[in-house]
C-alpha cells in the first residue's frame, strides 16, 4: 500500500553569518512514514527541524537532499496539493474579512462552488465553535480563535491529509478538547494526519505513532505502545479503607506512596512486594481498588531522549 506520507534522507542547509559565512543544518537525513488513516505525531524541541520540514512538504522551501511524496505523489504536483490541508504554526489571515468571509474565499481557491463553498463554511464554522463570531472582522480575534479559524481553512475543501504545525497553540483547555474531537472524528472519517505539538499528553491522547526529532535528527519513531517501555519491574496500587498505621507500614517498603482522599496510591519495586501490601491493606480492614504495571508517559520518553542527545559529546 502506498504511504501518505513517505520521506528519505531529507537534508536542509542554511547559511548564517555575515562576514563569516557558515553552514547550519536543520535537518539531517530524515526519513520516516505516514501510512493512510494514521494520526501521527511529529515531536521535538524548539529548533529540532519540524517547521523546516512542514516548510519542505508545503513547498515553500527546497530541500538541500533529499525526496519527499505525498499520498503518492511528487511535491510538485499540483493535483495533490488539491487533496491536503495545511495549518502553519503562526497562522496570518486579513485582519478586515470576517471568519465567515475569509473561510468563503478559502473555498473559492480551492475551486469550490459558491454553494458548496458557503455549506461547507457553516459546517466548519460549528465545528470549530465559531458560529457565534462568523461575522466579526479577524482582527478582533483572539490567539486562539484565530488558530480554530486556520483548523477550518485547513479543513474547507475536505482533504484526504492534513499538516498540522501546532494545531493546540493559542487554545484554552475546553478548545484543546475540541480539537482532539475533532481529529478524532476525522480519523474515523479514513485522513491521515501528520501534525506537531508541544503538548504531549494530547499527542498521547491521539496519535497511533509519533517520530520524535533533535537537531535535525530522528531519534525515536514507532507505535506508542512498542516505544514506551515498563520501568522494569514496577507496579503501581491503588488503595482504600487503610489508616494511618498501615500508611506508614507501607511507606517502609514502597518506592513511592501519595495519599488520597479514599486511601492511596503506592508504587512498588517488583511483584515480590504485593503480598507484603496486600496483608497491610487487609489487616487494616481496607482493599486494593487497582493494580497495574508502571510505564512511562511520552513525556518520559521525550526526556529521555532529548536529554540523552544532549548528553551526547
Amino acid at each position: 500500500m502506498i504511504p501518505a506520507l513517505a520521506i528519505e534522507n531529507l537534508t536542509q542547509d542554511y547559511t548564517t553569518g555575515f562576514w563569516r559565512k557558515r553552514s547550519l543544518r536543520a535537518l539531517d537525513g530524515l526519513s520516516l512514514r505516514v501510512e493512510a488513516g494514521e494520526v501521527f505525531g511529529f515531536l521535538g524541541p524548539n529548533g529540532a527541524g519540524k517547521t523546516t520540514t512542514f516548510k519542505i512538504l508545503m513547498r515553500m522551501q527546497r530541500p538541500t537532499a533529499g525526496t519527499a511524496r505525498i499520498l503518492g505523489c511528487a511535491l510538485d504536483d499540483l493535483a495533490m496539493r488539491a487533496r491536503i490541508g495545511y495549518l502553519p504554526e503562526q497562522p496570518y489571515f486579513y485582519d478586515y474579512l470576517t471568519a465567515r468571509e475569509f473561510l468563503l474565499y478559502c473555498g473559492v481557491l480551492c475551486d469550490l462552488p459558491k454553494q458548496a463553498a458557503a455549506a461547507r463554511t457553516e459546517t466548519l464554522l460549528a465545528q470549530v465553535g465559531l458560529t457565534e463570531a462568523a461575522a466579526q472582522p479577524l482582527r478582533k480575534f483572539s490567539k486562539g480563535m484565530l488558530q480554530r479559524v486556520g483548523l477550518a481553512q485547513a479543513l474547507i475543501n475536505d482533504p484526504e491529509m492534513l499538516f498540522l504545525d501546532e494545531p493546540m497553540s493559542g487554545l484554552d483547555p475546553l478548545g484543546r478538547r475540541e480539537v482532539r474531537d475533532l481529529i478524532a472524528r476525522l480519523r474515523q472519517q479514513g485522513k491521515t494526519i501528520f501534525f506537531s505539538s508541544h503538548i504531549l499528553t494530547d499527542v498521547e491522547a491521539m496519535c497511533d505513532r509519533v517520530a520524535i526529532l533533535h537537531r535535525g535528527r530522528l531519534v525515536e519513531s514507532g507505535k506508542l505502545s512498542d516505544i514506551l517501555k515498563a520501568r522494569s519491574n514496577e507496579l503501581e496500587a491503588v488503595i482504600s479503607g487503610v489508616n494511618e498505621t498501615a500508611l506508614a507500614a507501607l511507606r517502609g517498603f514502597a518506592l513511592e506512596l501519595q495519599p488520597t482522599p479514599q486511601g492511596a496510591r503506592v508504587r512498588l519495586r517488583s511483584d515480590r512486594d504485593l503480598a507484603r501490601l496486600v496483608d497491610i491493606t487487609q489487616q487494616a480492614a481496607g482493599r486494593v481498588v487497582s493494580l497495574n504495571p508502571v510505564r512511562e508517559s511520552l513525556e518520559d520518553l521525550f526526556v529521555r531522549e532529548i536529554t540523552g542527545q544532549v548528553n551526547d559529546p
